[in-house]
């Protein structure tokens, strides 16, 4: 192999291990809203057109998943436990494949997708990938007060 091949192999594998490094610190993340008020207030819209009601609930968690989606799974079950200490939560499931024109309106680009929503119908975040259980502990703690263990 010449010099030049090898310098090539090299950058391309630690252009790849970089790249690696940036998505799995970004996955399941939760990223609160940079966006200004408007493109929030119209994430908003498109969610309420799919029935999601967050004036219900403390903290309203909207979940884009597909059939065959194994982290969708995990976070779906991961919800449905944290709602059993959390009576302020709710969880709302959105099959991805059925509501493509939400999906590009959201840009809804990987399951599961997860939108945090307050009470007063504020966008405060959302997370692309299994959410990290911590992050999400954190999340629904801050704004939908546990229940005293009986």
């Amino acid at each position: 192999m010449d010099t030049t091949g090898a310098v090539v192999l090299l950058v391309a594998l630690l252009l790849a291990g970089v790249a690696a490094w940036w998505l799995r610190t970004r996955s399941g993340a939760v990223r609160t809203t940079g966006a200004g008020v408007t493109e929030g207030r119209e994430d908003v819209e498109v969610l309420r057109s799919l029935g999601v009601r967050p004036e219900d609930a403390d903290l309203t968690v909207v979940q884009f998943a597909t059939a065959f989606c194994a982290p969708c799974r995990a976070t779906k079950a991961r919800l449905a436990q944290l709602q059993t200490r959390h009576p302020g939560l709710a969880a709302v499931h959105v099959d991805a494949e059925s509501h493509l024109d939400a999906v590009r309106a959201l840009d809804v680009r990987r399951t599961p997708t997860l939108f945090y929503l307050g009470r007063g119908g504020e966008l405060l975040g959302r997370s692309s990938g299994a959410p990290r259980p911590d992050e999400l502990q954190a999340l629904v703690a801050a704004h939908a007060p546990a229940t005293d263990p009986v």
